[in-house]
């Protein structure tokens, strides 16, 4: 079914976005300074896919999920997506675990 793996992807940012917004712990918390931190993962992980690609480590395999559209060769259009998504994602768990952990000092300090 093509572009059941955007569709995955979007929706999963869909779910990460509901709790960062719930929790105020990324994008609802400081906007510009996570669109930046995940514009410049998301560039950081588009260069090693170019090198990888150039290198012949990374292909793009055939699957019927994907849109079949490509950026350049071996690159389909999901992966900028997918590269944010995991960018987003990290930002998300990374202040998730902070605030459990400053919530832990906190009150071992009462």
């Amino acid at each position: 079914m093509p572009g059941l793996y955007l569709a995955i992807i979007l929706l999963s940012a869909a779910g990460v976005g509901a709790l960062d917004w719930r929790f105020r712990l990324a994008a609802w918390r400081t906007p510009g300074r996570t669109a930046a931190a995940v514009a410049i993962g998301t560039a950081f992980f588009l260069v090693w896919d170019a090198a990888g690609i150039a290198l012949g480590i990374f292909v793009k395999g055939g699957s019927p999920a994907l849109l079949g559209v490509d950026l350049a060769p071996e690159l389909p259009l999901e992966e900028p997506f997918f590269l944010a998504f995991l960018c987003y994602l990290a930002l998300v768990v990374y202040a998730g675990i902070d605030r459990l952990l400053r919530r832990g000092d906190a009150e071992g300090a009462r």
